[in-house]
């Protein structure tokens, strides 16, 4: 009886180890491992079948996000093409600076000219080191990506921009972005090391564990 009964005991013990254990990561995931560093995060998942999307968590004034946009968003969207779409989300981090450049880059994407002006604004800020509080350097930049001044002067005036930078700032904070530029892939699949090597490590990962659903 009592051998049945330590029996009887251990299996309890292994059972309830397995419960609360869990099944392995991947099974959780519901997905192939992935390969690369990342971190997977409790957020919904936005993927759709070959297809990833990259939020890129930004600061205008940060010369590390300069250098992954000119740098590392070229190398990943010339690889992989359509199957990557890539969107930069605001995130002020550096101090003193004013809300004036993320305000013209929502307004831009409302007119659809948002890859347009995010890219003449981190030139403007990093190369030609030009303040844009000045009205005229301002409007200049406004043409340049061929956006009507007054349409969006009147854009930044209402307040929405404003509102569209606090509601990025939210999102980071929601996800715990601790640093700029931090990656989010897929909605989920939360990227700091974000050397282009990793990144495409990651992204060709979820693409071929499409592949072979």
């Amino acid at each position: 009886m009592r051998r049945h009964g330590l029996r009887l005991a251990t299996t309890a013990a292994l059972l309830g180890a397995v419960l609360t254990l869990g099944p392995p990561a991947s099974a959780q995931a519901g997905t192939a491992v992935l390969k690369g560093k990342f971190e997977e995060i409790k957020e919904p998942s936005t993927h759709q079948p070959g297809k990833v999307k990259l939020t890129e968590f930004a600061d205008f004034y940060c010369p590390h996000c300069h250098r992954f946009e000119q740098e590392a968003v070229p190398i990943l969207e010339k690889e992989f093409g359509k199957s990557l779409e890539v969107t930069m989300v605001g995130f002020p981090v550096m101090p003193g600076k004013l809300p004036t450049a993320f305000e013209m880059y929502e307004q831009a994407k409302t007119m659809g000219k948002g890859n347009e002006m995010k890219r003449v604004l981190f030139r403007t800020i990093h190369k030609d080191k030009t303040h844009l509080l000045d009205r005229v350097i301002r409007e200049s930049l406004i043409r340049e990506v061929g956006l009507d001044v007054k349409t969006f002067e009147e854009g930044l005036a209402s307040g929405k921009p404003l509102k569209a930078v606090d509601l990025g700032k939210e999102w980071g904070m929601k996800v715990n972005v601790q640093q700029t530029p931090t990656v989010l892939l897929d909605g989920n699949i939360k990227i700091e090391a974000i050397d282009p090597d990793n990144l495409r490590l990651v992204i060709r990962s979820i693409l071929d564990a499409d592949k072979k659903k």
